[in-house]
C-alpha cells in the first residue's frame, strides 16, 4: 500500500510544499517589511470580510459533534469491530494536550486573562476593574475551550475514520473523497495547503517560545535575550525533538508528552497550593458559569453596529489559529485515537484538554488578577509592554520564583519539542502519500525545514509576518472542514451500526 510511490523524496507534495516554503521565508527574511506589509493586509481582507464565516463554522462544527457524540453513531470504531485503543487514557490525553496546546497554554495562561483585563471585551467597561476581571477570566476559557478543540476533534475524526475504519492514508485529501472525489489536481492542493500551513504554523511556534524562553532566561539569570542565545536554543531545541520523532510515536513522543502533562500538573498544584487558593477555585466556578452562559454569544459575538477591533483581534484570530493548525492537529489526533469509538474520542478531544486548560487558566491567571486587584502588583502593565514575560512577572509573587521559572522554562522547551517532533511526524507521513511509518530522511528533511525557517526569521526579524501569513491558510481550510462535515455524515449514513447500537438499520444514502 505504501511503496516507493509514496516514500521517494520526489513526491510531487514534497517538492511543491518545498518550494513554496523556502520562497515564503526568503521573501521573510530577505524583505521583512513588505512581506509584513503583504501578510497583513491579506490577514486583515480574510479577519474583516470572513469573520463571520469563521464564527458561524466553529459553532456549526460544535454542534454536529456533540450531535455526533450523542447519536447512534457515537459507538462506531475508529478501526475494525472489536479493536481496542492502542495508548492508555493518560498517554492518549497527554499526547492531545501536547500536540494541540503546544507552548501556546504556558504562554497565554496568565497573558490572555490579563491583556483582556488591561483593555476589556466590551468598551463600556472600566480597564483594570472587578468586572473586567470577571469577563477576562470567562472570556479566556472560552478562547481555549471547546470551540478551539472542535476544529481540532472534526479534522482528527474525518482523517481517522478514513485511515483506521476505512483501511486509507492519514491525508486532508482522502477525508474529503466522499465529497471531492479522487481528483490529483484537488488531492495534490489540498495536500501542498496542508503542508506549508504546518511547516508556517509549527515554525513561527518554534520561534515565539525561543522568545518566551529567552525572556525567561534572561528574567532567572540576568543574561541578555541576544540572537546568539536564541539560536543556541533552537539548535538544542531541533537536536532533541529530532532525536524524540526518530525513535518513533511510542518512545520519544509518547515518553516526552507524558513528561509534559506531569510537569504541567506539578506547576499547576504548585500554584494553585502556594497561591490564593479559595480565590481560585471562586475564579474557576464563576469563570465557568460565565463560559457556559455565554457560550452562544460569544460564540457569535461581533460588533457591526459599534465597530471596534476586539472580536478581529481576540476571537477570530484565534480562529484562525486553530483551523490553520488542523491539519497537523487533526492528523496527529487521528494518529493517536485508533481504537477508540466516535464517543470517546469526540468525548476526550472536546471535553479533557479544554477542561485542563480552564483549570490552568483560573490558577494562573486567577493568582495574577488577584495580585493586580488586591495588591497592585503591576502584572497587567507588564503583560501590556511584553506578553512573553507574563508568567515570570507571576513568580515574582510567589515562594520559589526562581525554581518555578526555571521549571517553566523547561515546560516550554518540551512542550515546544512536542509539537515540532509531532509535526515532524505527521508533515513526512504528508509527504509520503500518507504512509503511516514514514522514511526518517523526510523527518529529518522537514524536522531541519522548521528549525531552519525559526531561525532564519529570528534573525531577520520577519517571525510576526510568518505567523500572520500562515493565518491566511485559516480561509480555504474553513471550507475544507465543511467539506468534511459533509463527507463524515455521507459515510456515517452508510455504515452498518455496531452491535449494541440503536438495533435499526441506518437510514438509505
Amino acid at each position: 500500500m505504501h511503496g516507493n510511490q509514496h516514500g521517494g523524496l520526489m513526491h510531487p507534495v514534497m517538492v511543491i510544499s518545498a518550494v513554496i516554503v523556502l520562497l515564503l521565508a526568503a521573501a521573510g527574511a530577505l524583505m521583512p517589511e513588505e512581506f509584513e506589509r503583504l501578510a497583513k493586509n491579506l490577514l486583515l481582507f480574510t479577519t474583516t470580510n470572513f469573520g463571520w464565516f469563521y464564527l458561524l463554522t466553529v459553532f456549526a462544527i460544535v454542534v454536529f459533534l456533540f450531535c455526533l457524540a450523542v447519536s447512534r453513531f457515537g459507538g462506531i470504531r475508529l478501526g475494525p469491530e472489536g479493536s481496542r485503543p492502542e495508548f492508555p487514557f493518560f498517554t492518549w490525553i497527554a499526547m492531545l494536550f501536547s500536540a494541540g496546546f503546544g507552548a501556546g497554554l504556558v504562554f497565554w495562561g496568565v497573558a490572555e486573562p490579563m491583556s483582556h483585563f488591561f483593555t476589556p471585551p466590551f468598551q463600556n467597561m472600566a480597564p483594570q476593574s472587578a468586572p473586567a476581571a470577571r469577563v477576562a477570566m470567562g472570556y479566556a476559557f472560552f478562547h481555549w475551550g471547546v470551540s478551539q478543540w472542535s476544529v481540532f476533534a472534526l479534522a482528527g475524526l474525518g482523517i481517522g475514520y478514513m485511515q483506521f475504519r476505512k483501511g486509507r492514508d492519514g491525508l486532508v485529501s482522502t477525508a474529503l473523497e466522499p465529497v471531492v472525489g479522487k481528483r490529483p489536481v484537488i488531492r495534490t492542493a489540498v495536500n501542498v495547503l496542508a503542508v506549508v500551513a504546518t511547516v508556517m504554523g509549527v515554525a513561527t511556534s518554534l520561534g515565539l517560545g525561543v522568545l518566551q524562553i529567552s525572556g525567561g532566561l534572561q528574567s532567572v539569570t540576568g543574561w541578555a535575550g541576544s540572537l546568539k542565545l536564541q539560536l543556541l536554543v533552537i539548535a538544542v531545541m531541533f537536536s532533541v525533538y529530532m532525536l524524540s520523532s526518530t525513535t518513533g510515536l511510542h518512545r520519544g513522543i509518547r515518553w516526552l508528552s507524558n513528561v509534559n502533562l506531569g510537569l504541567c500538573l506539578l506547576l499547576l498544584v504548585f500554584v494553585f497550593v502556594a497561591g490564593p487558593t479559595v480565590f481560585i477555585l471562586n475564579a474557576f466556578t464563576l469563570g465557568l458559569g460565565d463560559y457556559l452562559s455565554h457560550f452562544v454569544e460569544y460564540s457569535l459575538r461581533l460588533t457591526p453596529y459599534r465597530g471596534g477591533t476586539w472580536v478581529r483581534d481576540w476571537t477570530i484570530f484565534y480562529w484562525a489559529w486553530a483551523i490553520a493548525w488542523s491539519p497537523f492537529v487533526g492528523a496527529f489526533v487521528a494518529r493517536v485515537s485508533r481504537g477508540r469509538t466516535i464517543r470517546e474520542f469526540i468525548v476526550g478531544v472536546l471535553v479533557v484538554p479544554p477542561a485542563i486548560a480552564c483549570v490552568w487558566i483560573a490558577t494562573f491567571g486567577g493568582m495574577a488578577l488577584h495580585q493586580d486587584l488586591n495588591h497592585a502588583a503591576g502584572i497587567a502593565a507588564v503583560v501590556d509592554r511584553d506578553v512573553a514575560l507574563a508568567l515570570f512577572a507571576l513568580y515574582q509573587h510567589l515562594p520559589l520564583g526562581g525554581v518555578l521559572s526555571v521549571l517553566s522554562i523547561l515546560l516550554i522547551f518540551t512542550f515546544l519539542v512536542t509539537s515540532a517532533d509531532s509535526a515532524t511526524y505527521i508533515l513526512a507521513g504528508m509527504v509520503s502519500g500518507g504512509n503511516p511509518d514514514p522514511r526518517q530522511s523526510l523527518k529529518v528533511f522537514w524536522g531541519a525545514m522548521m528549525s531552519l525557517v525559526a531561525a532564519v526569521l529570528l534573525a531577520a526579524g520577519g517571525l510576526a509576518s510568518l505567523q500572520t501569513a500562515s493565518l491566511v491558510a485559516a480561509l480555504p481550510f474553513t471550507l475544507l472542514l465543511i467539506l468534511m462535515m459533509m463527507a463524515l455524515i455521507r459515510l456515517l449514513r452508510s455504515e452498518a451500526l455496531p452491535a449494541g447500537g440503536s438495533g435499526r438499520p441506518p437510514p438509505a444514502a
